[in-house]
């Protein structure tokens, strides 16, 4: 498994979907207005997604795009695994290969890390990303000062989904729940 910046603005398109999909489906020009993310790059990313039936696609006026499963049902993992791939070419064993040198001591340390980072995004569900992002936001509001923003709301920025970008970020974020 390889964790690209694809997967991790993945993740955050994701995340976007989730918590506005409620009301129907999330077009792809207002997750790119609010995540920052370029159209053509979530809709490259948004084809594997559509691939693998993480997401479903609605055409037309009000169409988007809404999550394929409940969001308790995907998990990182499987966010990561359709955009890319499964393998990672450098943790394929060499064994069976003729001429092959024996693997040495990373190649097995590093297959180790790889798998461990598996069962880690494995156990992350995009449900419990959202859940975080909603906590945060309830943060976010309870911290405001009660004196007149400075910003009058209608021009405000909208929230940017503070998506974890790499496996120890989210270590560290399922290390803070528990």
């Amino acid at each position: 498994m390889r964790l690209t910046t694809k997967g991790r603005f993945a993740v955050t398109a994701m995340i976007d979907v989730a918590l506005r999909g409620r009301t129907g489906p999330v077009n792809l020009s207002s997750i790119s207005q609010r995540q920052r993310i370029s159209l053509s790059h979530l809709e490259q990313l948004f084809a594997k997604l559509r691939r693998d039936k993480l997401v479903e696609s609605t055409r037309g006026p009000g169409g988007g795009y809404s999550l394929g499963r409940k969001a308790a049902d995907i998990t990182v993992a499987h966010i990561v695994l359709a955009i890319d791939g499964d393998v990672d070419q450098a943790s394929r064993p060499l064994d069976d290969v003729p001429g092959a040198v024996k693997r040495c001591t990373t190649d097995e340390l590093w297959a180790s890390v790889n798998r461990r980072a598996i069962e880690f995004l494995e156990s992350v569900t995009l449900q419990s990303l959202v859940d975080e992002q909603i906590a945060m936001g309830m943060l976010i509001e309870r911290e405001r000062p009660l004196r007149a923003p400075a910003v009058a709301p209608a021009t405000r920025p909208p929230l940017r989904v503070n998506a974890p970008n790499s496996v120890f970020a989210l270590g560290a974020m399922l290390a803070k729940r528990s």
